[in-house]
């Protein structure tokens, strides 16, 4: 959820004093934490503190209704226990009667609150339907509107897919054909798009700001050049992007000095529940499993033939691979160190040859993560060369193989830092 903190402290100071461009310092004067990030924070504390008491709960009670109940007394008492600390974070009026009621009840809205707070909803679940379930339980509490809940799904589901491997093309798709239409870009509504804070008008187009980004920080940067409400665009755009592509250390350093100690002992609470090792190489790897099923198709197990006569599983997963090409192409945009331009010549010092045959070959075990990225480099260019040229790479295994150590090498590399 330190994606949508993040969001939130960028954009804190562009919410009514908009910067339609992407030049801009993440941080600086007149950044603080919204309201955005202190719900957020509730809604993880609420989320933690009921999984605990739901391992004590009866076996004879309905476990979902009852563990539904229970997240909905939670996440209103932890909004409140926390949220009244901070009057002045930037509450709307009608949430901030509702933070300091005695007898705080839903009021209907469709407010885009209910997506800018739903980001640990995404990050605890352990399928998609969990997702889905955290996310209505702990927006339902206020925003009991249809749309609300429809908002607060949206983030929640792409979060979920974002971090459990899909890419950008399959979460654009699933987003389309179940919550909102995607049909324009950020560059063609630029211009004209103006504050709203409806779920209808936001949750959409954080979620485009996303899908058009190349990294983390570009996806904050377009969520600031749209304009609108700024610090939750950004924190919705964020969270997404921290579970697909994962968040640079000195950015979640520098949003992290903007927590007092009782939003930072929440943090850091989440942090040993339901924290993941930061994975450098996680935009890549998160593709093992789909082109392990890649692999897993070439050979059906009944020996039954293809559905379509010459048709391969390389074939049938060519969007993922084109997707998967263009993001290598981003992260060694941001990753200089890995963007091999003598790639040939890391090949030939382990007796590599520049071939499909020879590369696929490669012993990769003991390689370090430059060495892995030179084959990857010289099997994309290969594709830039003669189109068609990378498939074969998915389909014999070597480019599961490569991700496979970089994979291993990310692992070893949180182990060294514990």
């Amino acid at each position: 959820m330190i994606g949508a903190i993040i969001g939130d402290i960028v954009g804190s100071r562009f919410e009514f004093n908009n910067h339609r461009s992407k030049e801009f310092d993440l941080f600086g004067k007149g950044c603080f934490a919204t309201d955005d990030s202190i719900m957020t924070l509730a809604v993880a504390k609420a989320i933690m503190e009921t999984e605990r008491a739901a391992a004590y709960m009866s076996e004879n009670s309905d476990g979902a209704e009852a563990f539904r109940a229970l997240l909905g007394e939670n996440t209103v008492r932890c909004m409140q226990d926390i949220g009244r600390y901070y009057p002045n974070c930037g509450y709307g009026g009608r949430f901030h009667q509702w933070m300091f009621s005695d007898d705080p009840q839903p009021y209907h809205s469709f407010g885009n609150g209910a997506a800018m707070r739903v980001s640990p909803a995404g990050f605890a679940a352990r399928d998609a339907e969990e997702a889905l379930f955290l996310a209505e339980a702990v927006t339902a509490v206020t925003h009991n509107h249809p749309e609300g809940i429809k908002g607060a799904k949206a983030t929640a589901a792409a979060i979920y897919m974002a971090r459990t491997g899909a890419d950008r093309r399959e979460i654009k798709e699933y987003i389309e054909r179940n919550y909102y239409p995607l049909d324009f870009s950020i560059n063609g509504i630029r211009d004209s798009y103006r504050f709203n804070e409806t779920c209808q008008e936001t949750v959409p187009q954080a979620i485009e700001c996303f899908l058009e980004a190349t990294s983390f920080e570009d996806a904050i940067r377009t969520a600031i050049s749209l304009g609108g409400d700024s610090d939750t665009i950004a924190a919705i755009t964020g969270a997404i992007a921290e579970a697909y592509y994962g968040v640079p250390d000195w950015m979640r350093a520098q949003a992290l000095s903007y927590l007092d100690g009782r939003l930072r002992a929440v943090y850091d609470e989440w942090q040993e529940t339901h924290g993941a090792p930061r994975e450098i190489f996680h935009v890549l790897t998160k593709y093992i499993d789909k082109f392990a099923e890649m692999e897993r198709s070439e050979e059906p197990a009944d020996g039954s033939v293809r559905v379509h006569e010459g048709e391969t599983a390389a074939t049938r997963f060519i969007g993922s691979i084109a997707v998967f090409e263009d993001e290598f192409y981003a992260f060694a945009k941001e990753y200089p160190a890995y963007h091999l331009t003598n790639y040939a010549d890391i090949l030939e010092s382990h007796g590599i040859e520049w071939s499909e045959r020879s590369m696929s070959a490669a012993d990769v075990s003991k390689m370090d993560a430059q060495s892995v990225f030179a084959l990857i480099t010289g099997a994309v260019r290969v594709e830039h060369l003669s189109g068609g040229a990378l498939k074969p790479f998915f389909e014999n295994g070597a480019m599961l193989k490569w991700l496979r150590r970089l994979r291993e090498i990310d692992a070893v590399s949180h182990e060294q830092k514990i």
